[in-house]
């Protein structure tokens, strides 16, 4: 199938004063983060299969209490009503773009934002598969700005915990479950051991999207990916292989349909940096299209009247259709949801 998603799918635009400072200071920088979306659940409502969250960690809790603001002159104030204090008090994992500038969001703790995904889930039993991007953030902040924790191996185990604790293992797509009796995750995609779409339906699955050294700390020394929660982008020839990221459509179109051919899942962006939106640029987006990826990613499912008409959805108002590269053919042009 394919499906459209959303980047940074928990953001919120900065309130004008502090996109204002920052944009004096970085002006495209800022431009680039000058997008918003809606609530978890008004997305999926309008037909967003593919969910992307940032996570951080916070074992103890408070670490990002006091966030300092784009400003630049003190805290952020009030940076949180008492409800969002309150989440931000209790240890876990936040969500947040950047913990320093950019940290607004619609749901600030991951398991508030799963759990928003979770009982969206349960009363639209007979949904797509959704697929849950995770970033596990631990960069380089700014001026005022607690350092971030490095992501340990420890640290992916509490995060595997978190997603199962809210989801039931009946809920999820796994590694394990895609393996089987294969000896790989990679031979077990390449044969096709994906469940069907009525077997997939009204279920979740997680997918890592980082860089080399921190796949390596996740996956341990596991041969692919077993007991893990998540998939996780790798190249394609790893025996970890099921899912792979390639934001890159216009780049990576025929690296990107070699993948889907061969049995693997990808994400790729129909836009970046809010650069489509402004000039109206489409030839990204339909190489996207083109290009087989299962999910195709966009901070323009909806236009935003400033910039103009651009937007991200299929011609025929389709949630989800069959692949064009490996499916075709499959739906006679019916839409799958």
């Amino acid at each position: 199938m394919q499906v459209i998603g959303t980047h940074n799918s928990y953001k919120q635009h900065m309130p004008p004063e502090e996109f204002a400072a920052h944009h004096a200071l970085d002006a495209h920088g800022a431009d680039g983060l000058d997008y918003g979306h809606r609530p978890l659940n008004e997305q999926l409502d309008l037909g967003i299969r593919q969910l992307e969250l940032d996570v951080w960690d916070d074992p103890q809790g408070a670490r990002w209490l006091h966030p300092p603001g784009a400003m630049r002159k003190g805290f952020a104030s009030p940076p949180w009503p008492s409800a969002q204090t309150a989440q931000m008090t209790k240890p876990g994992f936040k969500v947040m773009h950047l913990a320093d500038i950019d940290f607004r969001s619609s749901c600030m703790t991951f398991v508030a934002c799963l759990t928003i995904i979770r009982d969206w889930s349960a009363a639209h039993p007979r949904h797509v598969p959704i697929m849950i991007l995770i970033n596990a953030k631990d960069g380089k902040l700014g001026p005022g700005s607690v350092a971030a924790l490095k992501f340990d191996e420890a640290a992916f185990d509490r995060l595997d915990a978190e997603i199962r604790s809210v989801f039931k293992p009946k809920q999820l797509i796994t590694p394990d479950g895609i393996q089987g009796a294969f000896p790989t995750l990679r031979n077990a995609a390449s044969a096709g051991h994906w469940p069907t779409l009525g077997q997939a339906r009204g279920r979740i699955l997680f997918a890592l999207d980082e860089s080399d050294d921190k796949i390596a700390l996740y996956r341990g020394a596991r041969k692919s990916l077993e007991g893990r929660a998540m998939f996780a982008t790798t190249r394609e020839d790893s025996p970890a292989a099921g899912y792979i990221t390639l934001n890159d459509p216009l780049a990576d179109q025929e690296r990107i349909k070699t993948a889907v051919a061969a049995g693997l899942l990808v994400r790729t962006r129909a836009d970046a940096d809010t650069f489509e939106a402004r000039r109206n640029d489409t030839a990204r987006r339909e190489a996207a299209f083109a290009s087989g990826a299962q999910f195709v990613s966009t901070d323009y499912f909806e236009p935003d009247p400033r910039f103009g008409p651009y937007r991200v959805r299929f011609d025929d108002g389709a949630i989800a259709r069959c692949n064009p590269v490996r499916a075709a053919a499959k739906c006679a042009g019916i839409p799958i949801e």
